[in-house]
């Protein structure tokens, strides 16, 4: 048996998110119908990120064990390609080292969540930019988003209904930048609450419609409550960008 890392890219609006649920299409679940097909009999999927419904992906990573010896690592891509739905792509793929498991070895999860600031927004992009018709303050963005950034409590930032323990975080990287009429929010962290990503640019945008700035953000981070905080941004907007592996696993 062999261990087959694949990165993926999917439009997550026809899904009910990654995992395999009791009731509906999940990209876990399209990915092992077509794995299934290919080997002849069942393969389980793990993935790095376990994106929600509506939740995009750009660069996740899945592995699962294969018994097929005749086809190279590089080749599992276009392999599983012919076997998986328009929605979802692998874009590359490899033979990974005995152990590795694309969620308990990943080091690093980038996400990226996408707002269009314009009176118009393309049809293109509706299922997959978040909209918004005014301009944003892009230095009080930045100043809220670096507050995030480090070890913190994030429960103002936690779905209600979230499975219990900790709520405490690191995050390494926490920032807004503009590109064009958009303003791209990136965040990286070893790990997430549910809907935490969300949960944070819905404040954060909601906090600078209101006159507010890092003052405010900071006594919603402060609070430990999600009623302190604001809206939950629409999933359309989110992205997994990228997961990184230590350097032995791969990166």
């Amino acid at each position: 048996m062999r261990v087959i890392r694949a990165t993926l890219a999917y439009d997550g609006t026809d899904f009910v998110g990654w995992q395999v649920q009791a009731a509906g299409r999940s990209v876990q679940g399209v990915l092992q119908e077509g794995l299934e097909r290919m080997h002849g009999h069942p393969v389980r999927v793990v993935g790095a990120g376990r994106t929600d419904s509506g939740v995009h992906a750009t660069g996740q990573v899945a592995s699962f064990l294969s018994d097929i010896d005749s086809i190279p690592g590089p080749r599992f891509r276009d392999a599983m390609n012919a076997y998986l739905p328009h929605d979802v792509r692998a874009l590359e793929s490899a033979e990974a080292p005995p152990g590795f498991h694309a969620r308990r070895s990943a080091t690093m999860r980038v996400y990226r969540y996408y707002t269009v600031t314009a009176p118009v927004l393309m049809p293109h992009l509706r299922r997959h930019r978040h909209w918004v018709r005014r301009n944003l303050d892009l230095e009080r963005l930045r100043a809220m988003a670096g507050l995030i950034a480090g070890e913190h409590d994030f429960t103002s930032f936690t779905a209600e209904g979230a499975a219990s323990g900790s709520r405490v975080r690191t995050v390494m990287d926490s920032r807004f930048d503009a590109e064009g009429d958009t303003v791209v929010y990136t965040i990286a962290a070893g790990s997430f609450l549910w809907k935490m990503v969300r949960n944070i640019v819905g404040t954060v945008l909601w906090i600078e419609e209101n006159g507010g700035g890092p003052a405010e953000m900071a006594a919603v981070l402060d609070a430990h409550s999600r009623s302190a905080a604001g809206p939950t941004a629409p999933a359309r907007g989110l992205f997994l960008e990228k997961v990184l592996y230590d350097e032995t696993l791969g990166s």
